[in-house]
């Protein structure tokens, strides 16, 4: 109960600290609209790739094509997060929520190769229709893990300012398994630079993530 209270408290305090941002980046009221155009836009090619992959992952490895999670969003927020699955389905059941590491053995042969090129993030798309997520932004963690790294890291919390992203400053520079504090210091890069035009430059990263692999551990 304690707990939730303090949890509550927080995530006033992120609101009322969210309303003082958007009175510094003003982008904040434009890129809901972009989202959406992006999404719709692109939505076709994103369906076709999703489809063919999640077959491609049911035939190489036992379990579901399709993973969901819940995430911390906006605010703290908790909300339910789709993906498609790159690890095998009894990756932690012994050991619990654990940070991914590179060449982490639990990843699958296909899952390492959708991670590399981001193809298991396309399913977001629907998060961000929805209104969970933004194309561009932090990456959403588990509710055990956030409160792991906020009592261990100074400051964690503030990435919880704006919507979690499919992918982000952090994701193009360095991948999925940096450290939760190398992630805060990209993170927090990201939201002193919060415009229109760092949303730009990440979009042209990621791309090139996806072509060359490069930047994706």
């Amino acid at each position: 109960m304690i707990n939730n209270n303090s949890d509550a408290r927080e995530n006033i305090e992120l609101m009322e600290k969210y309303q003082e941002f958007k009175k510094k980046h003003p982008y904040v009221y434009l890129k809901r609209f972009f989202d959406l155009i992006l999404t719709l836009l692109f939505s076709p090619i994103i369906i076709i790739i999703v489809v063919i992959f999640a077959i491609i992952v049911k035939v190489d490895s036992k379990g579901p094509a399709f993973y969901t999670q819940q995430r911390v969003g906006q605010a703290g927020k908790e909300f339910k997060i789709y993906k498609l699955r790159s690890m095998r389905v009894d990756a932690e059941v012994n050991t619990g929520a654990v940070w991914a590491e590179k060449n982490d053995p639990r990843i699958t042969k296909v899952g390492r190769f959708i991670r590399k090129v981001r193809i298991d993030e396309l399913p977001q798309f629907l998060n961000v229709l929805i209104g969970e997520m933004s194309i561009i932004g932090p990456r959403p963690e588990r509710k055990d893990l956030t409160d792991q790294f906020e009592s261990e890291i100074p400051g964690f919390k503030e990435r919880l300012l704006v919507k979690p992203g499919i992918t982000g400053w952090a994701q193009v520079n360095g991948g999925y398994d940096i450290t939760p504090a190398e992630k805060l210091v990209f993170d927090r890069e990201y939201l002193d630079a919060f415009s229109f035009k760092q949303d730009v430059v990440i979009i042209f990263k990621t791309i090139r993530v996806v072509l060359t692999g490069s930047g994706a551990r």
